[in-house]
C-alpha cells in the first residue's frame, strides 16, 4: 500500500470496472427472507444501501436498497417493497457478521428510522483508510488507490425507488457493496485491522 493519495484526474485516468458476478433480486418479504437465511452463514458482508435521492429542499426519502454482498453473489434487497424483517434486523444486530462499507453511519441511522434496532458488527472503512494514513476516504478513491481501477458514479442519482431497476442500477448497487467487502479483506490481509 504506497500510494496515499490519488486525484480526480489520475482516477479518471484508470480503467473502469464493475461487479461482473451473481446478483439476487429481492422484492418480496419471502425472497428478502431466504436471503437472510443464506446470509446469516456468513462471517463477512459488503454492506451499503441507496436511496432516492431528493432535489428539492426539505425532500427526503428512506431507503430504497439495501446491498449486501458475500464472497459469491451480492443480494439486492429493494426494502421500500420488501420491509424490512425481522430476520434483516437481527441480521443487521449481529455481532459476529462484519458489515463493511463506505459513509455507513448515515445508511444505519436512515435504516433505523424505518425500523428499530441495533447495529452491530458494522465495520467503516474510511477509518480504516485513516489508520493506514490514506488521504481518499470515499469509495471511488479507495477503490482506485488500493485495485487500481475506477467505478462508474454514473446510478448514483438515478431513482432506486423504482419497481423495477434497470441492469445498469443493479449493477452499480452491487459493485458498492462487492467492493466494501474487496476493501475489508484488503486491509485485513495488509494487517490494518
Amino acid at each position: 500500500m504506497n500510494k496515499k493519495h490519488i486525484t480526480k484526474a489520475e482516477i479518471n485516468e484508470l480503467p473502469m470496472k464493475q461487479y461482473e458476478g451473481k446478483i439476487i433480486l429481492c422484492k418480496t418479504p419471502e425472497e428478502a427472507d431466504a436471503a437472510v437465511e443464506k446470509l446469516k452463514k456468513e462471517t463477512l458482508i459488503g454492506f451499503d444501501t441507496e436511496t432516492r435521492p431528493a432535489f428539492r429542499k426539505g425532500e427526503r426519502y428512506d431507503p430504497s436498497l439495501l446491498q449486501l454482498a458475500t464472497a459469491n453473489e451480492v443480494y439486492l434487497i429493494q426494502i421500500q417493497q420488501t420491509g424490512i424483517g425481522q430476520g434483516l434486523l437481527d441480521l443487521l444486530a449481529a455481532r459476529h457478521i462484519t458489515k463493511a462499507g463506505v459513509a455507513i453511519d448515515r445508511d444505519i441511522e436512515e435504516l433505523q428510522a424505518m425500523a428499530s434496532f441495533m447495529p452491530d458488527g458494522f465495520v467503516e472503512l474510511a477509518d480504516l483508510a485513516q489508520t493506514a494514513e490514506i488521504k481518499n476516504l470515499g469509495l471511488r478513491g479507495l477503490t482506485a488507490i488500493l485495485f487500481n481501477f475506477r467505478i462508474s458514479k454514473r446510478e448514483q442519482v438515478s431513482n432506486w425507488a423504482r419497481a423495477d431497476l434497470t441492469d445498469s442500477q443493479q449493477r452499480y448497487a452491487a459493485t458498492d457493496a462487492w467492493l466494501g467487502r474487496k476493501i475489508f479483506q484488503h486491509f485485513e490481509d495488509a494487517g490494518i485491522i
